[in-house]
């Protein structure tokens, strides 16, 4: 397959970084990660590696140990992972998440605290945002955080939280109460994992991968006024400074595995022999893996321009983009996997081809951590000025 031919949109620096994780996860691969999934373990050894080399907290500030970098870094990484074979969900969550919402909002004591380990990969951090019973609309979660003296007492469910178990704390994302309207409004709370009141039960999932989802529970569980991340009155926007990251993350996220399905798919097509020539001679083979290779090619820029806008603190049009791209992402993602799958034949359901597990963990990209059909309304209402229905 092609290099990715990237000289006009990426710097030097992105093309060398690209190429350095590109050669990272060559030295791990699809291999590596159906070993873990398959022993139920988590890739340690490619966390740690990808953090000593300054990966992980690429997109984080200087001062405290990230290479100053942005969104357009991180999901670069995250990307090369992918197309590896080896993606790193927790790099959509822990630095790109929680870290970029320290770094922008948080207390100096926060970003003292968090920052350094979530920039070398020695401390990780979740994100709970969803509950059993507001899905993808944020205004109906009903976590809340009351005060009791100094202190925050919090209450509710979440569900569909990776990583808790190996998370040093989670991102939560609760409602307070307005003293002046009396509406509650969100704010986001460093729960640390051995809270006292803080449960979880792992989520039976049929999705194979090395990170496991989680329903929480928070029987008023008790934090400090120090837990409160940023400013009471700004949690919206809190909140989304860190939701355009994930949507940009999760783009490179399907990017990445769609690259990684459309590589061994053209490698098992320019190579197998049904008549007198290899299959990917005839067009009822090559123009479906061309048509895959576009497709996500166009998704590359539209994450390439909502990581610019993000880094330039466009939050605004960033919102737009990383929506779009998101959107791009995930539905270019399924129709590589797809077509990766039907080009194998019979071969694409082996194990040995590593792309049967992929025809799950593709849909990933099109559900979370917005449905398309909300990012459908979102342009339709934003981009296009159109009324909502509901």
């Amino acid at each position: 397959m092609s290099t990715v031919r990237t000289a006009v949109l990426e710097t030097e620096e992105h093309q060398a970084l690209r190429a350095a994780v590109a050669a990272l996860g060559k030295r791990y691969g699809r291999d590596y990660m159906t070993t873990v999934i398959r022993e139920g373990s988590h890739t340690r050894e490619l966390w740690a590696e990808a953090a000593k080399l300054g990966y992980l907290g690429v997109n984080l500030p200087e001062e405290y140990g990230g290479g100053g970098g942005g969104m357009a870094e991180l999901s670069i990484v995250l990307e090369e992972l992918g197309a590896a074979g080896s993606p790193l969900l927790m790099m959509i969550v822990s630095p790109a998440i929680c870290g970029t919402v320290i770094a922008r909002f948080g207390t100096d004591e926060q970003k003292r605290t968090w920052l350094p380990g979530l920039a070398d990969g020695t401390l990780t951090m979740a994100f709970g945002i969803t509950e059993p019973d507001a899905g993808s609309n944020s205004h109906r979660i009903t976590t809340t955080a009351r005060r009791d003296g100094t202190d925050w007492v919090l209450a509710g469910r979440k569900v569909f939280v990776s990583g808790v178990d190996i998370a040093d704390a989670t991102l939560i994302v609760g409602r307070t109460e307005d003293a002046r309207s009396g509406k509650l409004k969100p704010c986001l709370f460093i729960v640390p994992r051995e809270a006292e009141g803080f449960g979880r039960n792992q989520i039976d999932m049929e999705l194979q991968a090395p990170e496991k989802q989680f329903e929480l529970v928070l029987d008023d569980v008790r934090l400090p006024a120090d837990a409160l991340v940023g400013d009471e009155d700004a949690g919206l926007l809190q909140l989304f400074a860190g939701l355009n990251p994930e949507r940009i993350m999760t783009a490179a996220f399907g990017i990445g595995m769609g690259r990684f399905a459309l590589g061994r798919a053209v490698e098992y097509a320019r190579t197998r022999q049904v008549w007198k020539a290899p299959i990917g001679s005839h067009q009822a083979i090559a123009h479906p893996l061309a048509t895959a290779h576009i497709d996500l090619e166009l998704s590359r820029l539209m994450m390439q321009k909502a990581a610019r806008l993000y880094d330039e603190g466009d939050d605004i049009g960033a919102g737009e983009a990383a929506n779009m791209a998101k959107y791009a992402a995930g539905e270019a993602c399924v129709k590589a996997v797809d077509q990766a799958v039907h080009t194998l034949g019979g071969n694409g359901l082996t194990r040995e081809y590593g792309l049967a597990s992929l025809i799950t963990a593709s849909r990933v990209a099109r559900i979370a951590p917005v449905s398309r059909e909300m990012i459908l309304n979102y342009v339709s209402h934003q981009s296009l000025g159109l009324p909502k229905s509901y």
